[in-house]
């Protein structure tokens, strides 16, 4: 229940301070400010939700985490139920504040949705910026990572997103985030919601698949490879229980 409480609160935050930003101080802070926001309320969930859920507040992110190997299925199913329902009661207090359903910074692409991207930029943008989202968090939570610094890189990563895709779809990579601002949106943010659903977890799959394989690991520091060579470390090694 803690860990369920926690990612509901986290995407909910998420987008409330994210999609937020967007609707209600996007021509004050601009671009950028609103890129900032979104990952300000990352690093911030990382921290104070991190200990209790791990922070993921993200249905591609705990698919990652489960490829990696990392958590079981039952646990993300769990976690993305959270993440769902925490999205969209966060973009329910952004439409209550805004008096609005018609702009909750929903996902898009296409003529008339800011930089009008084309289906193909879009679909290419969330699989690839996912991948590479995933990347960064399953590294940086992982054995070798530095300590302490997880949200902090984790958070600027997605803010460094943002700043690089706004205008091409708004940025999902995170397909609870889309699905509560489109739900309440309706219409043709609806309509192209799949888009943010399938995208970003093909991502996540890409992103997390060198970890799974091996391919990605922290490197074994140089004093712990010489002492493998010591013959009391290759006797422990045969006999793990001495």
């Amino acid at each position: 229940m803690s860990k369920f409480l926690a990612e509901l609160i986290g995407a909910l935050i998420l987008v409330l301070f994210g999609c937020g930003a967007a609707v209600l101080a996007g021509d004050t802070v601009g671009q950028l400010g609103i890129a900032l926001a979104f990952g300000f309320a990352i690093v911030a969930l990382a921290y104070g939700l991190g200990p209790i859920s791990g922070g993921h507040v993200n249905p591609a992110v705990s698919l990652g985490v489960f490829l990696a190997g990392r958590m079981t299925f039952a646990e993300m199913l769990l976690y993305w139920a959270a993440q769902f329902l925490g999205a969209l009661a966060g973009a329910g207090i952004l439409a209550a504040i805004a008096g609005d359903t018609s702009n909750l910074g929903q996902n898009g692409w296409g003529p008339g949705y800011l930089g009008e991207y084309s289906l193909g930029s879009a679909a290419g943008f969330e699989v690839v910026m996912t991948a590479l989202f995933v990347a960064v968090i399953l590294g940086s939570t992982g054995p070798g990572a530095a300590a302490g610094f997880a949200g902090l890189s984790i958070g600027l990563t997605l803010a460094a997103i943002h700043i690089v895709g706004i205008q091409v779809t708004g940025v999902s990579v995170n397909p609870a985030r889309s699905f509560g601002p489109a739900v309440l949106a309706g219409g043709e943010a609806l309509g192209e919601l799949w888009l943010f659903i399938v995208a970003p977890l093909i991502g996540a799959a890409l992103g997390a698949l060198p970890f799974r394989l091996g391919l990605l690991k922290a490197a074994t520091p140089p004093r712990a490879r010489a002492d493998r060579h010591h013959p009391a470390e290759r006797d422990l090694e045969r006999n793990p229980l001495r």
